[in-house]
């Protein structure tokens, strides 16, 4: 048994590696005990289970005397699976702060099944995905996105969830190691997969596809939850993109925002073709990172803004041609607002179309690390899509109070 034991800063770290055991127990708390009472003041204390192998009732003790010495301080990282389990059985996870080890995984080789702003999705095999992060994404971002799918499958959606957050290696194409979740998916494959190999069934496809909206925007959030509001987060994209265009010009969807009604709804933020996925003939979600409450039109701004008017490589991001997504959203708009009066559909339409205008720009604001020729595309769109029609859209935006709930 090993036992390391140093200072970073305000943290001390000890390393144990080997067997934590009747036999090595006593030597291990005569040290951590000797060292520590050198040591003035502790700001942070951090067990690294990385290396322990295995740990007994009496190594356990240690552990328990060190959450009680140091309260809130302590933690215990990079847990092994053989060794969490025993934390966890004995109730230890729930007594003090416990990180399990996070396992790296490759992915040279793997298909591509879909990508998006914030990562890449790719099959790893026919029974589990991967969503891999861009560069720069934190492992608190990483969690988020499995807290949103749990809080969507508690308030009734069908939602993948992830079991695995892994450390994906450099691959030829990004050169820096990233986070990623892993997802067991039984032959699943994207919406957007199946409707362009079967665009014969794509009516079928868009009543599935409204009917998953459907389902989402009728459930209600309960106040004091963990789902975030959607219209503060888009709110806060939109001041984070200043950096690309001018005051004036954020302004102006920030306009469009503040006229969109409250709500209290289950809404994706993201839900465009390639983020469901059909298994056993059943719709289920992923891409859960952005989900929030609001008003529907949020929800359906964000749809809208992917799989009509996307800027950027639309096969390649959405994986289909721009014109069967097209079809699919017309057909599956239809669907959605199903009984309204037509002059009631036609205004919705418009309603929705302008809201896509936010989400056209501040989707640059899911990473700081955009190729400056996508960057320009947007700002070129700009004046087309907002600018010049900003008259037309404040009237539009006039009407939003209409679409109540």
């Amino acid at each position: 048994m090993k036992t390391t034991i140093k200072d970073l800063g305000n943290e001390v770290i000890i390393s144990l590696a080997g067997r934590l055991d009747t036999a090595t127990s006593s030597d291990v708390q005569a040290k951590i005990t000797r060292e520590l009472s050198q040591r003035a003041s502790i700001g942070r204390l951090t067990l690294d289970a990385s290396q322990l192998e295995y740990i007994s009732s009496s190594g356990l003790r240690i552990l328990l005397s060190l959450s009680k010495q140091y309260k809130e301080k302590f933690h215990v990282h990079n847990v092994q699976s053989q060794v969490y389990e025993v934390l966890d059985i004995t109730g230890f996870t729930k007594i003090m702060p416990v990180e399990r080890a996070i396992r790296q995984m490759v992915i040279d080789g793997c298909e591509v099944i879909g990508i998006g702003g914030v990562g890449t999705v790719y099959r790893l095999n026919g029974d589990t995905i991967i969503k891999v992060f861009r560069e720069g994404t934190t492992l608190d971002e990483v969690r988020r996105e499995i807290t949103m799918s749990k809080e969507a499958l508690v308030l009734g959606m069908p939602t993948a969830i992830s079991f695995d957050i892994v450390r994906v290696a450099p691959t030829a194409a990004c050169r820096c190691e990233r986070y990623g979740l892993v997802y067991e998916l039984l032959h699943a494959e994207t919406l957007s997969s199946v409707v362009k190999q079967h665009p014969e069934q794509i009516e079928s496809y868009a009543r599935k596809y409204a009917d998953l909206f459907q389902q989402m925007h009728s459930i209600e959030v309960p106040v004091g939850g963990n789902v975030p509001s959607a219209i503060e987060r888009e709110r806060q994209q939109v001041e984070h993109i200043r950096r690309y265009f001018s005051q004036e010009e954020v302004d102006m969807l920030l306009a469009i925002l503040d006229s969109i009604p409250a709500g209290n709804r289950l809404l994706h933020m993201d839900l465009q073709t390639k983020n469901a996925m059909l298994q056993d003939n059943e719709l289920m979600l992923i891409d859960m990172g952005e989900v929030g409450y609001g008003h529907p039109l949020l929800d359906l701004g964000h749809a809208y803004s992917a799989m009509v008017s996307l800027v950027g490589d639309y096969d390649k991001i959405i994986g289909m041609p721009r014109e069967l997504g097209n079809q699919i959203w017309d057909l599956a708009i239809e669907h959605y607002f199903a009984g309204l009066p037509a002059e009631v559909v036609a205004q919705r339409k418009a309603q929705i179309e302008v809201v896509s205008c936010v989400r056209n720009f501040s989707w640059l604001a899911l990473s700081d690390s955009f190729p400056e020729d996508v960057v320009k595309a947007c700002q070129a769109l700009f004046h087309e899509r907002v600018a010049s029609r900003y008259d037309y859209i404040m009237e539009v935006c006039k009407t939003f109070s209409d679409w109540t709930l």
